[in-house]
């Protein structure tokens, strides 16, 4: 089923999506890489977070456009995920899921796969409203954004503790196991 999100996200919208939802996005967004989140957690968020939705994403930005803006993996930024939701996050965002992390988000939170690949065509559902902490770098700032029907994305993580990525795993894992050497 195909659904529309907007930030500021309610607990009741994300209590409503199930892993394996259609999703796309509209409101206020930020970037968020390794050294956003780190300062963050020195220096505290720059903008207030709740009901946000944090992309994991370093975007190239030239005289105020969002020029290419692809997810980037998430799983070495899971060790953020508890701070980030008792600062109010309802929606992550990027590629290869928070490993180890559905139980924690379970009721708050919901993990939206963005296709990797697809940074020129993320770019084109995004405007640039400024930067935070720039000092970090265009790539690693935390930029504001506009997403303007951003995705299709897909529910990967939902907040009843459903992960597809370890569904996959784990029926991977089964049928691994039934394998035998004549197969």
């Amino acid at each position: 089923m195909d659904r529309i999100l907007r930030t500021p996200a309610k607990l009741e919208d994300i209590l409503d999506l199930e892993a394996g939802d259609f999703v796309s996005l509209s409101g206020r967004i930020y970037t968020a890489r390794d050294k956003a989140y780190a300062a963050i957690r020195e220096r505290g968020a720059p903008v207030d977070l709740v009901g946000s939705a944090i992309y994991h994403c370093g975007p190239i930005m030239q005289d105020g456009r969002v020029i290419c803006a692809g997810p980037t993996t998430s799983s070495r930024l899971t060790r953020y995920t508890e701070e980030m939701l008792d600062r109010g996050v309802r929606i992550f965002i990027g590629k290869g899921g928070l490993p180890g992390d559905s139980g924690l988000i379970r009721g708050r939170a919901v993990y939206l796969a963005y296709t990797g690949g697809c940074g020129a065509a993320a770019a084109r559902q995004l405007k640039a409203v400024r930067s935070h902490l720039p000092d970090l770098g265009m790539a690693e700032a935390v930029w504001e954004l506009e997403a303007i029907d951003m995705g299709p994305m897909i529910v990967a993580m939902d907040a009843h503790g459903r992960d597809i990525y370890e569904e996959v795993r784990s029926s991977v894992r089964t049928r691994l196991a039934g394998k035998t050497d004549s197969d």
